[in-house]
């Protein structure tokens, strides 16, 4: 092991709290930002070139997008936990193996949920809200989804060794070889789209070109030794003592994508159900695109402090360092509030939200515009308060609890948001207003079914720590 690597061990054991945190946190946050904004960049140049339908189509796709994305967390966050545990215990074959059954498990998934999508892909659109749009939307989700299904191995991979890289203290590095995918992208999309008048199809082939040198970065830093765990060849398989665990602890981020999927599949759909005619659906579905670019935009510092808070919690867990847990888990409760106050403010007080939703919408379509802002300030007037609930699944993913981490994750998607998407509009002569309605209620009654078991774990933290 390399000196540096045996500074960022030791680091993560008696290292600053604040400064530790910031350390880990802001390349977690630049490198998930930069690879959610893949889809961000791709809305961008869509909506300001390319119409509304276009936008509406690559809406439908977005469930899909998650869909994938949950299966990249399924392996990627529950190897990069055990990782950071078992650095802890000082148990480096198992960091190997580690390693190995990540690539496995993705190259697994290349060869059986792309396959299926891409040759069913009019039936997963239709499931997606798209029997109701108009047929240049439909279009325009079926050329982009068919182009870009396939490359998500290398989005996989770079993703899932970035998230390795990060949890044995490479967090700059982690942010790299994500950064690079998305300057790739960047600099592609205005290039096929304009330049090549390639339009939808040109943003999807800057996509794939962008995912395959993210991967390359990421396995440049394997192949030349500079971290901590190796990559053996040989160590690339299945192994059963780690496969259960790894997976359980990514069962509840992969529970949290899939159920993100499916809320963007029932608020699509809702509004398809409920919409008047054919261009009212794709205006409102157009509006729903808005409104998730912007959440990643604004959410991604959030998620960002998870990815720093990781490693320290999984980390000082294996070491039994049972003080400095708990020191940890009160700074990210208090930071992750405080973002999500931002994320609010942002989305909430004018003018902003018409100055983000004017990102993805042209100024010559004032009526989409106006309706897309309003839609941001309804759906995320309460995300202020969902801090604890997000902090307390990556504490309880982070120490090994996948269950308690799988129960937290479930509370706000699939236990009360999904339900109130399909009830509210029943009772309100709005229904529009009451899908988006459903958001904010659904956020209230997450945080106070959270408040139990954060105290009472936060409570077993201090007497151990008495010990």
């Amino acid at each position: 092991m390399s000196q540096s690597s045996s500074n960022n061990l030791e680091e993560l054991a008696s290292g600053k709290l604040g400064r530790l945190l910031l350390k880990y946190s802001w390349p977690a946050l630049v490198a998930m930002s930069l690879n959610a904004l893949y889809a961000v960049v791709d809305r961008f140049y869509i909506g300001q070139g390319c119409g509304e339908a276009a936008m509406a189509g690559l809406t439908l796709t977005f469930p899909v997008m998650m869909l994938f994305g949950a299966f990249g967390v399924f392996v990627g966050a529950g190897h990069a936990s055990v990782l950071s545990i078992k650095l802890g215990e000082n148990d480096f074959v198992s960091c190997e193996r580690i390693v190995g059954e990540l690539i496995a498990l993705k190259l697994l998934f290349f060869f059986v949920l792309p396959p299926l999508v891409f040759f069913n892909v009019d039936t997963v659109l239709n499931w997606c809200g798209g029997a109701k749009v108009s047929a240049e939307a439909f279009a325009a989700a079926r050329v982009y989804l068919k182009i870009v299904v396939f490359s998500h191995i290398f989005s996989h991979l770079a993703f899932g060794l970035s998230a390795l890289t990060r949890a044995e203290g490479g967090a700059v590095k982690s942010m790299m070889s994500l950064a690079v995918g998305f300057g790739v992208n960047l600099v592609l999309d205005p290039i096929f789209i304009f330049g090549f008048g390639m339009g939808i199809e040109g943003a999807a082939w800057a996509t794939v070109i962008a995912m395959a040198a993210s991967f390359l970065w990421a396995l440049r830093y394997y192949l030349n030794g500079g971290t901590v765990v190796l990559l053996r060849w040989w160590r690339i398989g299945f192994y059963r003592d780690l496969l259960w665990r790894t997976t359980a602890i990514g069962f509840a981020p992969f529970l949290q994508n899939l159920l993100g999927a499916a809320i963007n599949v029932s608020l699509a759909t809702a509004f398809a159900h409920w919409a008047a005619d054919e261009q009212t659906a794709t205006t409102q579905i157009a509006s729903l695109g808005v409104f998730q670019s912007v959440m990643i935009l604004t959410i991604m510092p959030v998620m960002g402090a998870q990815q720093g808070l990781q490693p320290i919690f999984g980390y000082n867990w294996g070491a039994r360092n049972y003080r400095r847990v708990k020191d940890t888990l009160v700074l990210g409760y208090w930071v992750t509030t405080a973002l999500c106050v931002l994320a609010c403010a942002v989305q909430v007080v004018p003018p902003f939200p018409r100055l983000l939703a004017s990102m993805f919408v042209a100024s010559d379509n004032p009526a989409l515009l106006g309706i897309a802002a309003h839609d941001l300030t309804v759906s995320n007037c309460m995300i202020w308060m969902i801090g604890i609930n997000v902090v307390a699944t990556t504490y309880f993913q982070s120490i090994g609890h996948p269950l308690t981490a799988v129960v937290l994750s479930t509370l706000r998607q699939g236990v009360i948001l999904i339900p109130c998407i399909w009830i509210l509009p029943h009772f309100m002569s709005d229904k529009t207003l009451a899908i988006w309605l459903a958001l904010p209620i659904s956020d209230i009654l997450c945080q106070l079914a959270t408040i139990p078991p954060f105290v009472l774990h936060a409570r077993f933290l201090s007497r151990v720590r008495s010990r």
